[in-house]
C-alpha cells in the first residue's frame, strides 16, 4: 500500500513539472512597434495592440529565432535584447 501511495505521489510531481515547463509565442505589438516575446498565449484581436501571434515555442532560443525570420518584425527588433 505505502509504495502504491509513493509511486502516485511521484508520478503526478514528474507529470505536474512537465506540464508547467514554459511556453513561448513570438506577437506583434502595435502599440510599440515591435515584436516581442510572451510566456502567455496571446489574444489577437483586429482592433487591439496584439496583431499576430506565432508560437507556441518550447524555449527562448526557438522564439528569438522564429521571430527572426517573420518578416513582419521591424529589422532593428531583432538585434534588440529582450
Amino acid at each position: 500500500m505505502i509504495r502504491t501511495v509513493l509511486t502516485a505521489a511521484l508520478v503526478m510531481a514528474v507529470a505536474t513539472a512537465a506540464w508547467a515547463e514554459d511556453r513561448f509565442w513570438v506577437v506583434g505589438n502595435r502599440a510599440t512597434n515591435k515584436c516581442e516575446i510572451v510566456t502567455s498565449n496571446p489574444v489577437v484581436t483586429i482592433m487591439g495592440d496584439i496583431w499576430f501571434a506565432s508560437g507556441p515555442f518550447k524555449s527562448l532560443d526557438d522564439a528569438k529565432l522564429a521571430r527572426s525570420t517573420i518578416n513582419a518584425c521591424p529589422n532593428k527588433d531583432i538585434t534588440s535584447e529582450d
